[in-house]
């Protein structure tokens, strides 16, 4: 378990610049280029190559992350059209941590961008900048790793992922004065824009306490005391009722369902009944589309 997430971020972006400084991403790179026909597919081998490389060796911040610490995480990216060096399709990013004295790890992102567009030709080098957008595709690869370790920090320490959505906010303010697909204010709901705004505007920012309470409160103590720490995740959901009544259509919602809704129905199917039947309404309320897995916890019913 990362012990050092649990002090504040802020700290490690303070340390010296000559200090040991190892990369922080496990990833593993997907490319399926099935949809696209009649064309040489070796360029999606080289792409695949490319973002595993630069994903895997470069160092995003300054966070201290042991080897054995490293963030597991996963792109899977689906072309669904490749004309003259133009890649569009989509993207799903996942990432995952360990719970406290126990071999479970929990999903913490499970996402799919559909809003994929980028250029990159054969062989092309992917050069880390902090501080300039190279191309869209790097941007987007940025974009998820800063999101990838600020959504791993907020889940060690409350609200640790700040240092990470502002390097993110970074990253979306470029790529919309470039005009790039996927970033643009208010375009879509769902799109890269809204993802930051989510967790970062007022009205929803809110999802960061939840994350932390549900897994450092609650998955990482219920190895010492599983009614305890299922009932500190009972009630960090009391946030999301709170998010759906100020922004009922916010990503965050879906975003939460998407990572946690199998794990949570695993968590309370043994549960007691009054417990179950509390989460049962708060849930179906917010996903009223997703009763046959809801109705798993308030029967009780292993999946």
């Amino acid at each position: 378990m990362r012990l050092k997430h649990i002090f504040t971020a802020i700290v490690i972006f303070l340390c010296a610049a000559g200090s040991t400084r190892a990369q922080e991403l496990n990833c593993t790179v997907e490319v399926n280029s099935e949809q696209v026909e009649g064309t040489n597919k070796e360029v999606f081998n080289t792409l695949k190559q490319a973002i595993n490389d630069y994903m895997n060796t470069t160092k995003f911040s300054q966070a201290q992350i042991a080897p054995n610490e490293k963030i597991e995480c996963r792109l899977f990216l689906t072309v669904k059209d490749y004309t003259d060096d133009t890649f569009t399709g989509d993207l799903q990013i996942q990432s995952s941590r360990p719970v406290y004295n126990t071999s479970y790890t929990t999903t913490l992102i499970n996402f799919k961008d559909n809003k994929i567009e980028f250029t990159y030709r054969e062989n092309e080098p992917l050069i880390f900048s902090e501080t300039q957008m190279e191309s869209n595709l790097m941007a987007i690869l940025n974009f998820y790793a800063y999101l990838i370790l600020a959504v791993d920090f907020d889940s060690f320490s409350p609200r640790g992922g700040d240092p990470f959505y502002e390097r993110a906010k970074m990253i979306v303010q470029m790529a919309q004065s470039a005009g790039e697909t996927g970033w643009k204010a208010f375009e879509d709901t769902k799109n890269r824009s809204s993802v930051l705004d989510g967790f970062t505007q007022p009205s929803t920012s809110s999802i960061r306490d939840l994350l932390y309470q549900y897994h450092r409160g609650g998955l990482d103590e219920m190895a010492l005391s599983p009614d305890k720490g299922r009932a500190k995740i009972t009630s960090s959901l009391d946030i999301l009722k709170k998010i759906y009544d100020i922004a009922p259509m916010s990503v965050m919602l879906s975003m939460f369902k998407d990572a946690k809704l199998d794990e949570l129905v695993n968590l309370y199917t043994k549960s007691p009944q009054a417990e179950r039947d509390k989460v049962y309404e708060l849930l179906y309320g917010l996903y009223p589309t997703e009763g046959n897995r809801l109705n798993m916890i308030k029967k009780g019913v292993n999946k």
